[in-house]
């Protein structure tokens, strides 16, 4: 499913146009990115969590020329489903 099948989705299941549905979808994206890049957790029960997950400096390999690389510390986003959403599939 792509977004526009999404919105189309969205729009279905509460009933309201397209446009709305997309701009409801566009809000809660920027809504969930503006609160990682803050540094807040953003859980909604019943369905998961989003967080940012620190990655350590690490050394890795150029794959070009085998040289060793320093890697800096990043942070990257995640999102670990609730359990009663992962129970709702079995």
């Amino acid at each position: 499913m792509n977004k526009n099948e999404l919105i189309r989705a969205i729009a279905n299941n509460v009933g309201i146009t397209l446009k709305d549905a997309a701009a409801a979808l566009d809000g809660t994206i920027a809504a969930i990115t503006e609160g990682l890049n803050a540094g807040e957790k953003i859980q909604i029960s019943g369905f998961g969590t989003f967080e940012l997950k620190a990655k350590p400096a690490r050394e890795g390999i150029n794959p070009k020329t085998g040289e060793k690389i320093k890697i800096a510390p990043t942070k990257i986003p995640a999102f670990i489903f609730g359990k009663a959403y992962k129970d709702s599939f079995n």
